[in-house]
């Protein structure tokens, strides 16, 4: 197995300043949000990979994947053992199972791994030292942020505030310490925030106690593209990325206190809705040109010139850690307490609740009629959404499992601080 180390890279950029502008007609936002549902439709038979945090497009849903319910022995396909800990989510590229880990004193050793998706058995793996901050939380990891592939290049981002960029093949292309350029970006319990991988550039968001803002990284640089601040406190959201017609993708920056809408190439703010949001659970795209927020309990957004008009919101759905799911004209919500809750896009009402076993800090994925979610106590539920929340199967890996699961070729994986599982029915192994 190849071993490299990096140790104190340089940071090789500064950013550019950019103007700021609050322009934006909300007609470009609904031709952007339909271009986007329309870019997921056709796409969906091809989606073999997933590429990032809560997969294609961030929306927790595989769309087109047959996965196995009950997750016997039979269904199995593999276990990989990891190098160490991480609450970072696995992903999906072209066959290949990546997925960062942090290990060592302090958690210093900072691990990208790349695993065979139909053998389970390693491909590659590199490692790194940590340039900046290691201390978190016992309950999180310094690779608490899962990484992100374009299909030609990985970016793994960590606590550390160190970002790395690989080929598919595992070779270095550049590496920030971002802490170099910005020291007191850190807060007292870990960053977890997942990179996005956006056109040609990787947004960062880096929202803490300290220095706060939420960056582009050049893809193929290295070199800081814009950076646009935000309000200093503690925030573990990740940023969203939708496609924009005839022009740049925006950028959804979630905080404590505002909705941003950032173009992604220029580091312009487009539109801001300012008021309290989550600061675990992420916002996703909805159909009917809205946005589903974690915002006052949950709110449905649609965007305008330069605010987003409320169209509902909802105590009852307020989520937890896990970011809100859309599939159709229903929304599904995982509270921390295991309340797992549909309701109607377009009003924000109570279908259905169901109470799951548990503590969840994982964002469940939906395949098909069923909704996958795993608690921390390494517990699998699987959901039947056609009968009202049935659990219809369980499945105990027995080991605490924080970070959200991927999907990929009809098949589920799940990894833990030790282990990284595969699960797919025998026709698809």
């Amino acid at each position: 197995m190849t071993i490299q180390t990096m140790v104190k890279p340089s940071s090789p950029a500064q950013p550019r300043s950019s103007g700021r502008s609050f322009d934006g007609p909300a007609r470009w936002f609904a031709r952007l949000v339909l271009l986007a549902l329309c870019w997921v439709a056709v796409q969906s038979p091809l989606y073999a990979d997933w590429p990032q945090f809560r997969g294609p497009g961030g929306s927790s849903v595989a769309h087109g994947q047959q996965l196995p319910v009950e997750l016997g022995a039979d269904d199995l396909a593999w276990t990989a053992e990891l190098p160490g800990q991480g609450v970072s989510g696995p992903i999906v590229v072209d066959g290949r199972v990546i997925v960062t880990c942090s290990s060592g004193y302090r958690e210093r050793h900072l691990h990208v791994l790349c695993i065979d998706a139909a053998s389970g058995q390693p491909l590659w793996h590199r490692r790194f030292l940590a340039t900046g901050r290691t201390m978190c939380h016992p309950s999180t990891a310094v690779a608490a942020p899962t990484p992100a592939s374009d299909g030609r290049r990985i970016v793994a981002f960590y606590s550390s505030n160190d970002l790395a960029c690989l080929d598919i093949d595992g070779n270095l292309l550049w590496y920030r310490g971002l802490t170099f350029d910005h020291p007191t970006a850190a807060n007292d319990v870990g960053m977890a925030s997942s990179p996005l991988l956006l056109d040609d550039v990787v947004v960062v968001q880096m929202q803490s106690q300290g220095e706060s803002f939420a960056a582009a990284i050049d893809a193929e640089s290295g070199t800081t593209r814009w950076k646009v601040p935000l309000k200093n406190v503690a925030c573990w959201t990740s940023p969203v990325g939708v496609p924009r017609d005839g022009g740049s993708p925006l950028v959804l920056v979630q905080s404590p206190v505002r909705l941003l809408a950032i173009d992604a190439r220029r580091g312009t703010p487009v539109w801001q809705q300012r008021g309290p949001c989550a600061s675990m659970a992420s916002p996703v795209v909805a159909a009917q040109g809205m946005l589903v927020v974690p915002a006052a309990g949950l709110s449905a957004l649609r965007p305008e010139t330069s605010h987003a008009q409320r169209v509902w919101n909802s105590n009852r759905l307020a989520p937890g850690p896990a970011s809100p799911i859309v599939v159709g004209d229903r929304v599904y919500v995982l509270n921390r307490a295991g309340i797992l809750s549909a309701g109607e896009l377009s009003s924000g009402k109570i279908v259905w609740r169901k109470r799951l076993k548990g503590t969840f800090w994982a964002t469940p994925v939906v395949a098909g009629q069923h909704l996958y979610a795993v608690n921390q106590d390494g517990t699998i539920l699987v959901v039947s959404l056609a009968n009202k929340g049935e659990i219809v199967a369980t499945h105990d890996l027995g080991e605490s499992i924080l970070a959200s699961p991927a999907v990929a070729d009809h098949a589920i994986y799940f990894r833990s601080d030790r282990h990284l599982w595969k699960f797919a029915a025998e026709a698809a192994r």
